[in-house]
């Protein structure tokens, strides 16, 4: 077990409603030039889509798994998305599904108004659930700390799950089993964003030659991926000798510079953070769902 400051964090409760899906154009031009209808993937409950499930090929764009939800007033959405951590227990506080518990898997965003979270509920609940439904998340695990690895930042994760991840510890080295590498040259939207904690950072899968040599096709909803010459400390740029391990949270998309997106777990540089190859590495397969 990786000894951590999760004593010192508080549980404090955030809360949001499932977001109804928005429609601002019917159509755009994709990096080829060629005219597309919009698709759509984001918002709302998406009932055959879930972690585990392929993140590349679907008929839509951005598909969040699951459900998401955002909060109506800025400042609170704003709390909301900072303060939820991946693994965080969520629950239904409202509607026919009134009790039923889920897990947060990720972000999406970068607009403050618009950020939403994306959380995880068994069929038998979303199919209980409607657009409006309000969601209580017990927010946990930001400002943890692991402090027998200080070069290594941790952002976005829950306590309870740095537990269950394929992790281990070698000389002082973190060792994190990851589904996929993603090379830093196709990190897109999100790049420059001044917080890691806010929002997601996509994967461009324009470039064929890349997609076919990193096996980028293949990548799952809650995979967990290392980004290669990535710094997601303070930020998220591009820097050699330094590691990222993100989680995939959405699919991918046919708009230039935006792909499926990940939120980041870990960063640190080559030398305090590995990534070991493990194709389980998925929050379904740790979670069993």
């Amino acid at each position: 077990m990786v000894r951590s400051n999760a004593y010192d964090l508080p549980t404090i409760s955030v809360q949001g409603e499932i977001d109804h899906p928005r429609l601002r154009s019917l159509g755009f031009v994709d990096p080829s030039g060629h005219a597309q209808l919009v698709a759509l993937g984001t918002s709302g409950i998406a009932y055959d889509v879930r972690i585990g499930d392929r993140a590349v090929g679907w008929a839509a764009d951005h598909v969040e798994p699951g459900v998401s939800i955002r909060h109506s007033d800025v400042e609170a959405n704003l709390a909301l998305a900072y303060n939820s951590c991946v693994g965080n227990r969520a629950i239904v506080v409202s509607g026919r599904a009134q009790g039923a518990e889920g897990v947060v898997t990720g972000k999406h965003g970068g607009a403050l108004p618009t950020d939403r979270l994306l959380v995880d509920f068994s069929p038998d609940v979303l199919d209980k659930l409607v657009i409006g439904d309000s969601i209580l998340i017990r927010s946990r695990g930001q400002g943890l700390v692991l402090p027998d690895h200080p070069g290594v930042s941790v952002r976005n994760l829950d306590p309870n799950l740095l537990d269950r991840l394929p992790i281990s510890e070698v000389g002082g080295v973190l060792s994190v089993g990851v589904a996929a590498r993603i090379p830093a040259r196709v990190m897109g939207s999100g790049i420059g964003m001044g917080s890691v904690a806010l929002g997601d950072y996509d994967i461009n899968l324009f470039d064929a030659q890349t997609v076919e040599e990193f096996g980028l096709d293949r990548l799952r909803l809650g995979d967990l991926v290392h980004l290669e010459d990535t710094d997601n400390r303070f930020g998220r740029s591009y820097r050699k000798g330094m590691s990222t391990i993100a989680v995939v949270a959405h699919s991918d998309s046919v708009l230039a510079g935006h792909g499926p997106g990940v939120v980041t777990l870990f960063s640190g540089s080559d030398e305090d953070l590995v990534a070991v190859d493990d194709p389980a590495a998925n929050l379904a397969d740790i979670w069993r769902v």
